[in-house]
């Protein structure tokens, strides 16, 4: 449903035009009309963008789909007019469903066959002539229930009016929570675009908080307003707090990212960046969250304001906004009171709980993305399964929305260590992971990455400490990868496990280093420690032999830490593929720590022609 959302800000953008004096610049007097009927269009016709939108979204942005979805709703439309002009209208209900509908129809019938003589009319070829049917069978049932349905929805309307503040307050604190589980667009769609109607001065019929206010509905935007407040200065106040609670060798980084996800939710709206940072570590602060949210649109109730956006609560929507408004300048005295509140009541939790916010423990859940896309959109897919795992991958504004065929195989820690704020399991394989605004194009680099059908040979962290680039142990042997290509780590543990599935094929007399071959024809070495050869084995407990077949995270040796501190060189333990003319491409995950045994460190891809020999 968030992919049709993102056509509503247009409108904004054209109705606050349309209020421009055009004629003072000698602009045609039409300009205004042009432009507020271009605004107007787009909410006349959002049951059509949204069923389109939503048949693209459930078949991975199918043409086939939207297609049927947009024939299904003219039928709807031609069907229903025909038999009462002013019966049943299209709606936003109307939308989804035949979207729905359109969306499975296209996975259902894809590779559907007919006879040969009749096949140009088989596969996806076959859903728009599917769809036509439906939409007429849709449109006749509606026809009989429509008015039902619509008393329906009066009652409903009339109950949220009868409850007043409170029933504002329970849907601000709904709101929140059902964001933890990416489930708050089904209620926010239930007001924002069923409850309530408004006839237009063109006799237009709009449904829902949201268009109503645009279309100039004077009690409309009463489930938008008291957001502002929350996503304008509570969520940047919160983020605030985070940067000013960190430690002081980690303030640098959290500053920089919290900085800019208080900025985004300050500007735009877009609050999970900061919300993640703090449900994990403290779920019951969340739940304080949500009832601070659910009061704070009560207040605004009941200081009678109306307030509206197309997008989300952010100051850009406020200030565009704002002409269409009713007392809305009360918005920013109410929000500079709960940044306030929010400040000093998460200072003083942080601070009083230990809580493990950003900042406070050695690795900052939230990354710095730019330009870092498509070198870590591999090492996620592999962190989630692979793509044999993946049944359906999308993504909203904030998550990537995945169907598992089994969600065992997710590594949380991994995804957080490449820069996901939460991972929420929903159950029956359904996973969401929280990237921030980057998701929709992390879902584009992976959806690339699974059609190019390349194997990805994923290695795990071998140790668990800090993972550091291979340039930076202190041997030259080793930095200028004159033994090989690969990573290295300074183990805070004396463990060493398997990186990869293998075979064992060389350990050093001295025990302090093993080599490996994978099926693939890859021959790693992983080497504890610099100049670890003169202890002579000494500190060392090898716990594999030659020719043993290892799996990821098996055992491989012990070694005593404090031995090699006082003697070795260096703690670290490169990671090094030794035949690394055969890898054709390289991903690395950010350098920072691991634990042991965590998935998707590394990742290569070997060149086909050396693949298949390897596997003779």
């Amino acid at each position: 449903m968030m992919l049709p959302m993102t056509v509503l800000p247009a409108a904004a953008i054209f109705l606050m035009l349309a209020r421009i004096p055009w004629d003072s610049f000698g602009v045609s007097e039409q300009v205004p009309e042009m432009l507020h009927a271009a605004g107007m269009a787009i909410f006349q016709y959002i049951p059509y963008i949204f069923a389109i939108g939503i048949a693209l979204g459930m078949s991975n942005q199918t043409a086939t789909a939207g297609m049927a979805a947009l024939t299904g709703m003219f039928i709807f439309h031609i069907v229903t007019h025909t038999y009462d002009p002013n019966g049943v209208q299209p709606s936003m209900f109307a939308g989804a469903v035949i979207g729905i509908i359109s969306g499975w129809a296209h996975d259902r019938f894809k590779s559907f066959q007919l006879p040969e003589f009749l096949q140009f009319f088989g596969g996806a070829r076959f859903v728009p002539l599917f769809m036509s049917v439906v939409s007429l069978a849709f449109a006749w049932i509606m026809i009989g229930t429509g008015e039902g349905l619509k008393s329906w929805a009066e009652s409903a309307g009339t109950l949220v009016d009868t409850a007043g503040g409170f029933g504002v307050f329970l849907y601000g604190f709904l709101h929140r929570i059902l964001v933890a589980f990416g489930l708050h667009h089904l209620l926010n769609h239930i007001f924002w675009f069923q409850v309530g109607e408004y006839d237009g001065v063109d006799g237009t019929v709009f449904f829902g908080d949201l268009p109503r206010f645009f279309a100039g509905d004077p009690t409309a935007g009463i489930f938008m307003a008291g957001l502002y407040p929350t996503m304008m200065f509570a969520l940047p106040a919160i983020a605030f707090a985070i940067i000013h609670e960190a430690r002081e060798d980690l303030k640098p980084k959290t500053s920089k990212q919290f900085r800019v996800a208080a900025l985004g939710s300050f500007l735009t709206g877009v609050t999970e960046p900061v919300e993640f940072a703090f449900l994990f570590v403290a779920p019951y602060l969340f739940l304080v969250h949500a009832l601070l949210s659910g009061g704070i649109m009560w207040l605004v109730y009941e200081l009678d304001i109306h307030h509206g956006f197309t997008f989300s609560a952010g100051a850009l929507e406020y200030l565009v906004n704002m002409p269409l408004a009713h007392r809305g300048w009360l918005l920013i005295p109410i929000g500079i009171a709960v940044g306030l509140l929010y400040y000093v009541l998460f200072r003083w939790s942080i601070r009083r709980f230990q809580l493990a916010t950003p900042g406070r423990e050695d690795a900052t859940r939230l990354d710095d993305w730019a330009g870092d896309i498509p070198y870590r959109s591999p090492l996620i897919l592999q962190a989630l399964g692979g793509k044999e795992n993946i049944v359906r991958l999308e993504a909203c504004i904030t998550r990537l929305r995945l169907t598992l065929e089994d969600d065992r195989k997710v590594d949380s820690q991994s995804l957080r260590h490449l820069g996901a704020a939460g991972v929420i399991r929903l159950g029956g394989g359904h996973v969401q992971v929280v990237f921030g605004t980057f998701s929709e194009l992390i879902r584009e680099e992976i959806h690339k990455h699974m059609q190019m059908d390349v194997q990805q040979i994923q290695f795990h962290s071998p140790v668990q400490g800090r993972m550091i680039p291979l340039e930076e142990v202190d041997d030259p042997i080793f930095a200028q990868r004159l033994v090989g290509r690969g990573v290295a780590f300074i183990p805070d543990k004396g463990e060493l496990v398997a990186p990869i599935q293998g075979k064992i094929i060389h350990i050093h007399p001295s025990l302090h280093a093993i080599g490996i071959l994978t099926k693939d024809g890859l021959e790693v070495l992983l080497h504890v420690g610099i100049n670890t050869s003169q202890l002579e084995g000494k500190g060392f407990t090898i716990l594999v032999k030659m020719g043993d077949e290892v799996s990821p995270g098996q055992p491989l040796l012990k070694f005593h830490l404090p031995t090699l501190k006082q003697h070795a060189k260096s703690l670290a333990t490169p990671m090094v593929i030794t035949n690394s003319d055969i890898v054709k491409s390289w991903r690395f995950a950010p350098f920072k720590v691991v634990k042991k045994g965590q998935a998707a460190v590394m990742s290569v891809v070997v060149h086909e022609r050396e693949k298949k020999g390897a596997g003779k």
